[in-house]
């Protein structure tokens, strides 16, 4: 499973990581974290608010850090 951050970096960008990370651990999935910070990119995703949280391609959520409960819906 892939997991992207996009955001610029800010304290919610840090926090979407360390939430998606956590839920990802709890339920025991093979991983890969990658934030991106790079604008240009979040227009591939088609997203117009940060944080976002992309999971295998697909923006699960934009513009707000999902509790872990949320977070782990996503990645199921």
């Amino acid at each position: 499973m892939k997991i992207q951050i996009l955001g610029s970096g800010c304290a919610k960008c840090r926090a979407l990581a360390e939430v998606a990370d956590q839920a990802a651990r709890d339920m025991g999935l093979t991983y890969e974290l990658e934030k991106i910070t790079d604008v240009k990119r979040f227009a591939d995703f088609g997203v117009m608010f940060t944080p976002a949280l992309v999971v295998d391609g697909a923006v699960k959520v934009s513009g707000k850090v999902p509790s872990l409960d949320e977070a782990k819906e996503f990645l199921s």
